[in-house]
């Protein structure tokens, strides 16, 4: 795995949107702006009030991105994945329609690892990660996932909101690239 990332100024370095439009890469994006409420420590993911939810700017946010997307004409597969949590799911379906998006139970796990998890858990999340992360999209297509953050130094790091970790797998059992760190103020040129 390459730890490559470029910084931009301001605005999507149009090189990579055309890379992006021929598809074979992963986009990672964390959730909108949470800031309404908190995840109590027995949250329960089927219930929006035990957990920390969307703003009314994330909710704004999720909705500029998938206009972007689709703007720039960026091919995605559906259906999107996203994480279970309220935040990470409303962004998804605001972002590329509620019909259009799968809940993956795994991105708990990546959630869980900023918290208190033992060396065992950790590992086995990450290999996960990798796994899923070494997995080439459909042709012509980019696979979507919305999630959460990573610690520092752990997965693909600190990511913020609606940031975006553009990923090129290399196929199963081969590890992947780590093109770029995109922030959504990038995403919408400003």
């Amino acid at each position: 795995m390459a730890e490559e990332r470029t910084t931009h100024t301001n605005f999507l370095n149009p090189a990579l949107v055309n890379l992006l439009r021929q598809g074979g890469y992963i986009l990672y994006v964390r959730h909108g702006e949470a800031t309404v409420g908190e995840d109590q420590p027995n949250y329960v993911l089927s219930d929006c009030a035990t957990q920390r939810n969307l703003s009314a700017q994330g909710k704004q946010q999720a909705t500029l991105y998938g206009q972007k997307v689709r703007n720039l004409q960026i091919p995605f597969q559906t259906p999107v994945i996203a994480s279970p949590f309220c935040r990470t799911r409303e962004t998804a379906e605001l972002a590329f329609g509620a019909g259009n998006v799968q809940v993956d139970p795994f991105w708990t796990k990546v959630y869980k690892l900023s918290g208190q998890v033992n060396a065992e858990e950790r590992e086995s999340t990450l290999s996960g990660l990798t796994s899923i992360l070494e997995k080439n999209p459909p042709e012509g297509m980019n696979k979507v996932i919305i999630a959460h953050s990573f610690p520092p130094g752990i997965g693909l790091g600190e990511i913020p909101f609606l940031g975006t970790v553009i990923i090129k797998p290399k196929g199963q059992g081969n590890g992947y690239d780590i093109v770029d760190l995109v922030s959504f103020n990038e995403i919408l040129g400003l």
